[in-house]
């Protein structure tokens, strides 16, 4: 055990809490700032960018495209890094490198340069900052994985709604270029020192144990539904079940209506005649809902079968986006929004504590790699369809009927998703 190790083993048992929501505090603040690469955030550079430099906005949600496809690649990869060295060292990494790519984007604004950096900061909030701080929150909790992953979400929401609001108020200030640099800053200074100092990968690194340990040698009621599996499971294993491609073929669609919304949101309430800065601050509602609705579906995942969180999450997200259709007035944006972001809440919570319900911990960040894959895929391919419908009709309408069905066929799929069985 090193000098460090040594420092969390004894912070952590002069703490009258469990260690574990340290670590939720310092995952949380590498889940804040991944914000900067955000569909929320580029939605709200879109028109600045769009005007100043000429570009299209189907070119420019092509950069949230074309960090899906790295992530859908580095996906499996970043799985396995984080359970071969653990998230702590991954997640420094990631967040190093995020910095530097959003603070170079004002600088290096050519097509290349914007797809290269937006690209490579995307790949980090998709593949690596995702995976890495739902695997370490899942090490650490097992009765209470629902919560703690959802609580992970509220932090997320925090930054959710926070660089929106910073990003327009730089944008109106210094201009766009300035703003992504001083949100590159702050990606450094929020989130490296903490992960750094505070996280740890496993408890076992430390000599402790999982909260599920803990809570029966203190004698804590444990009234949480949650269920791990006590079979260990290796990503070929898991690759030879049904269960994994249901979840891999869904979630691919579920975050196709997610990127088709968020990166198109504020460039739709603009159009319909919302003042930029209103639009901005009801993507601050988006995240207030996706914090709320974070807490909400951790405890519900706790309570219920997991298959049926997953039918009402996706929808959720397929009513909403037919309210999008209703949009009429800065009241409706606001609401909408935040029905929006209760739906987020639950499509971020729910998948990490289900694989690593089914699946067990022993090769988590590798399976979740996996099931990135899609995500990844769905990201990118959403965020371009809406821009090419707006640029051949000049609307966003066509796109919320299709993604209300998209979202009915998840969730009938999501009905036939049961636990896995070793052969």
């Amino acid at each position: 055990m090193n000098r460090l190790q040594k420092f969390q083993l004894k912070l952590a048992q002069s703490l009258p809490f469990y260690y574990g929501w340290v670590i939720l505090f310092s995952a949380g603040t590498a889940v804040v700032v991944r914000n900067t690469a955000s569909a929320l955030i580029l939605s709200v550079f879109m028109i600045p960018m769009a005007d100043d430099l000429g570009w299209s906005r189907t070119f420019i949600s092509g950069a949230a495209t074309f960090g899906g496809f790295l992530a859908m690649t580095s996906a499996p990869f970043a799985g396995r890094m984080i359970d071969k060295f653990g998230s702590q060292i991954v997640l420094i990494i990631s967040v190093a490198i995020l910095g530097f790519t959003t603070l170079s984007l004002g600088w290096w604004a050519t097509p290349i340069g914007f797809y290269l950096l937006f690209g490579i900061g995307r790949m980090m909030f998709s593949s690596p900052i995702q995976v890495g701080t739902g695997t370490v929150v899942s090490q650490w909790f097992i009765k209470r994985r629902g919560r703690a992953n959802g609580f992970l979400i509220t932090l997320h929401s925090i930054g959710m709604g926070g660089f929106p609001l910073i990003a327009q108020f730089l944008i109106s200030t210094v201009g766009w270029r300035e703003a992504w640099f001083w949100m590159g800053i702050m990606v450094w200074i929020v989130a490296l020192v903490p992960i750094i100092v505070l996280m740890v990968s496993k408890p076992e690194d430390i000599g402790l144990e999982p909260d599920i340990e803990i809570m029966a040698k203190e004698g804590s009621t444990i009234d949480s539904g949650i269920q791990e599996t006590k079979e260990i499971w290796t990503v070929k294993e898991a690759m030879r079940t049904r269960t994994l491609w249901i979840l891999v073929f869904v979630s691919s669609f579920m975050y196709f209506i997610h990127s088709a919304i968020n990166i198109h949101q504020a460039a739709l309430l603009i159009d319909k005649g919302i003042d930029p800065l209103l639009a901005a601050s009801a993507l601050t509602m988006v995240a207030i809902g996706t914090g709320i609705g974070g807490a909400i579906w951790g405890f519900i995942v706790e309570k219920i079968k997991i298959s049926y969180c997953y039918a009402m999450v996706v929808t959720v997200l397929g009513i909403v986006s037919l309210m999008y259709l209703l949009v009429n007035g800065t009241l409706s944006a606001y609401l909408v929004a935040f029905c929006f972001g209760l739906g987020l809440g639950g499509l971020t919570t729910v998948p990490s504590v289900a694989i690593a319900n089914f699946y067990g911990r022993n090769s988590l960040g590798s399976i979740r790699g996996i099931n990135e894959i899609s995500i990844g895929g769905g990201q990118a391919l959403g965020a371009i369809f809406s821009g090419i419908i707006y640029d051949l009709t000049q609307s966003y309408t066509l796109v919320f009927p299709t993604l209300a069905i998209m979202a009915l066929f998840s969730a009938l799929a999501f009905l036939f998703v049961k636990a896995p069985q070793k052969q």
